[in-house]
């Protein structure tokens, strides 16, 4: 362990942030109620996945896939809460110390500045000054602060390990209509809890600093919820968007609108992307309705 990890390791003891045992592992286990029935999404393949129980306040909030190859956020899997859809705008931007060493804490802390970042930290994971000279990109979160309601869930998903390189226009435009479309509609129709993992594929692009490859750029967005309990005299045009719907869209900077799909079609467009496989599920059993119709009688 060099002397400079050392010094900042001390500094943030001595700054009163407790070390807690890491939530990188091979399972989500410590933040398995994010995920429908428990389970996680299947058929994504990755050399260097990491599966983070993103914890903040000493306490899980979401669940992450990882690529600490491609420094890249693969999929994050939440809950919703319903929401006005305001966004907490007073947040610091923070990093996992999880990825950067197993000994240090599981809860996400504030980015270092770029001049006392430790070389683990940057090597691990994203940082802010990888953004800098990315002009047509912005941190788009897979979790979005739009989607919580207590103010903490909100302060939770300003960690890079909960956002990718997103097209400005994409993720100002299309993409935050559908997600606030989304809000509306689970806020209104659903019944019970709402599971919803977002994710991307990968395009072979690439950010660049310093001369190398930093982050991988996504090539689509993707998202899908889960609502087993909703409202079932809903009106028809949302009534058949339960319990289950998906959509995914381009980022690019032209044509890049969002497109609302069944969950089966999603997944069937998802095995022919890079990275993953024929086996690809995001809801165990593709999310099963809990409502209970009564019989007509005849």
């Amino acid at each position: 362990m060099g002397p400079w990890r050392i010094t900042l390791f001390t500094l943030l003891l001595l700054a009163g942030l407790r070390v807690s045992g890491a939530t990188v592992s091979d399972s989500f286990k410590e933040c398995s109620q994010f995920l429908y029935m428990r389970a996680a999404p299947t058929g994504i393949r990755g050399g260097h996945l990491k599966r983070v129980c993103q914890r903040y306040g000493d306490k899980p909030r979401y669940a992450t896939l990882y690529d600490s190859s491609r420094r890249l956020a693969v999929y994050s899997a939440y809950t919703f809460k319903k929401s006005d859809g305001q966004r907490r705008m007073d947040t610091p931007w923070m990093y996992e110390p999880q990825l950067a060493s197993e000994e240090e804490s599981g809860n996400m802390r504030t980015l270092p500045p770029s001049d006392k970042t430790d070389p683990l930290l940057e090597e691990s994971q994203a940082v802010l000054e990888d953004y800098v000279d990315a002009v047509e990109y912005e941190r788009g979160p897979l979790n979005p602060d739009q989607h919580q309601a207590d103010s903490q869930d909100k302060a939770a998903i300003y960690t890079l390990t909960n956002v990718v390189p997103q097209i400005t226009d994409f993720m100002e435009g299309s993409w935050a209509a559908y997600t606030d479309r989304i809000r509306r509609r689970l806020n209104n129709f659903c019944r019970g809890v709402s599971y919803i993992v977002t994710g991307v594929t990968i395009s072979g692009l690439t950010i660049r600093r310093g001369g190398q490859d930093r982050m991988a750029i996504p090539k689509y967005l993707w998202s899908a919820y889960c609502c087993p309990r909703y409202d079932r005299n809903s009106p028809y045009e949302v009534r058949y968007m339960f319990p289950s719907y998906a959509a995914y869209g381009l980022n690019e900077i032209a044509s890049h609108s969002v497109v609302e799909v069944p969950l089966k079609t999603l997944e069937n467009f998802l095995k022919n992307q890079t990275g993953m496989d024929e086996n690809v599920s995001i809801f165990l059993n593709g999310c099963v309705s809990e409502n209970k119709f009564k019989k007509k009688r005849r």
